[in-house]
């Protein structure tokens, strides 16, 4: 897969050197630029289109969420601020995923992973037929003891990661099989699925409501962590919500 080509945009010197240099670590990220303020990215995207771009929000001139609102068709967004405030606004305007300073490179890493896999999807889905992933596909097989199963995507209500196995469960059961959560999670596409803890991943259309920190699935109740809680109301609830204004 080529490299994706990434910018950062912040207004403080010591905060794009930190972004840079974590930039610098990760193989498949390449830094086509810095810039202090929104005009500036404007015109080095002019001279060289970026497929990522890490946007500060308290910036003078205009702020991060103003010009993702002005942005016609923007790449892929990382929000990196010192403002948690603006979380939900920003994963309205489809933000990948939302930093708070200071940013570990752990949870860096993290990021930079999920513009990865996004971007390895848009470019199967613009590729051959025959070229499809399993994100593309209505099923997949896994192994369970000495049988294969087919595994329906429309059937999964959530995964449960253990130690060193996965129970999937479906509308016809549960399944154990020995896979890790990461590699089912970089498998999925993120619009059907979402992590809402350290432990689960769950179908986004089977959900049948949230309270406090679960979320019912048929009569299951799935914990949600409180590092996923404010991305899971943003990217389940709020696109969706019907509110009295």
């Amino acid at each position: 897969m080529n490299n994706i080509s990434c910018v950062i945009i912040d207004d403080e010197p010591l905060a794009r050197e930190g972004l840079a240099s974590y930039v610098r670590e990760v193989d498949f990220l390449q830094l086509n630029g810095t810039c202090e303020n929104p005009l500036e990215l404007l015109q080095l995207l002019d001279r060289q289109p970026a497929d990522l771009i890490f946007l500060d929000i308290q910036m003078p001139k205009m702020n991060g969420i103003d010009f993702l609102k002005i942005m016609q068709q923007p790449p892929m967004v990382v929000i990196t601020t010192a403002y948690p405030t603006y979380a939900l606004e920003g994963f309205q305007l489809n933000v990948l995923d939302y930093l708070l300073k200071p940013i570990t490179f752990e949870r860096f890493f993290k990021a930079a992973g999920k513009a990865r896999d996004y971007h390895r999807l848009l470019n199967k889905s613009s590729s051959s037929a025959t070229d499809k992933s399993v994100q593309e596909e209505d099923y997949f097989f896994i192994k369970c003891g000495n049988k294969y199963e087919k595994i329906p995507i429309e059937d999964i209500l959530y995964i449960e990661g253990m130690q060193n196995y996965v129970n999937i469960y479906t509308l016809k059961g549960k399944y154990i099989t020995m896979l890790s959560l990461k590699s089912l999670e970089e498998n999925f596409a993120s619009r059907l699925f979402i992590r809402v803890h350290k432990s689960y991943i769950v179908a986004v259309n089977k959900i049948e409501g949230i309270e406090g920190n679960e979320i019912f699935i048929q009569d299951n109740r799935i914990p949600i962590s409180r590092n996923y809680r404010e991305q899971v109301i943003a990217q389940v609830v709020t696109k969706r919500l019907w509110d009295k204004k």
